[in-house]
């Protein structure tokens, strides 16, 4: 099923979305620190809760309110948007500032340790951050080798019997066992996991988010 409807999709106006989208992601290399850091409050509040609202939050803030405005101030934007923890969101992207030099502190991991070695620090060194979301940030500042196993992508996975359920929870060894039939899936059909998220996003919601 998933081949197929990828197939069928490359004939479509989702061929060009995606590859502009992530023409974008590429570009992401370039922005300043502070944009990298904003872009990785973004992906906070992704964590559990709508892109939408999360995406209304990252234009109001990036990228100097998520670098300078109060914990208060960010809960209130938080709230305003009706998005879902609000106290917790605003205690990571406040705590999160002790690591504002993140692009500098990726781009040396990518170098010496891999793409995944460059996940790892993020799950463990900045909190609300989860294998999903540290994949999510990586691949919107330009790096395409790691998945972004969410609940769209899981449930098709599952449908197109790929996994055998979708798993109540993700435990790191649950990740990477599903991350490795992701990537064979990606290598079979030619595409980075990035791109073959992007496909499998617009598959399942018919729109190509970030």
């Amino acid at each position: 099923m998933i081949e197929k409807n990828i197939k069928e999709m490359k004939k479509t106006k989702a061929k060009q979305q995606i590859s502009e989208r992530l023409s974008q992601f590429k570009a992401f290399k370039d922005k300043t620190e502070r944009e990298w850091f904003s872009e990785l409050c973004f992906c906070i509040l992704t964590a559990n809760s709508k892109a939408s609202t999360a995406i209304k939050i990252h234009e109001e803030l990036c990228p100097d309110g998520f670098c300078e405005k109060s914990f208060n101030q960010v809960r209130d934007v938080i709230i305003k948007n009706k998005h879902r923890f609000h106290n917790n969101k605003a205690k990571f992207i406040v705590a999160a500032r002790e690591h504002m030099d993140v692009k500098k502190k990726i781009q040396e991991l990518v170098k010496q340790e891999g793409q995944k070695g460059a996940r790892e620090w993020l799950v463990k060194n900045i909190k609300g951050i989860g294998y999903k979301e540290a994949g999510h940030f990586l691949r919107n500042v330009g790096y395409f080798d790691v998945s972004i196993l969410d609940r769209h992508i899981l449930n098709l996975m599952r449908d197109d019997g790929i996994i055998k359920e979708k798993p109540k929870s993700l435990t790191r060894k649950t990740y990477m066992e599903i991350e490795d039939k992701f990537e064979k899936l990606a290598k079979k059909l030619g595409m980075s996991c990035a791109e073959l998220d992007l496909y499998l996003w617009s598959m399942k919601t018919g729109i190509v988010l970030r």
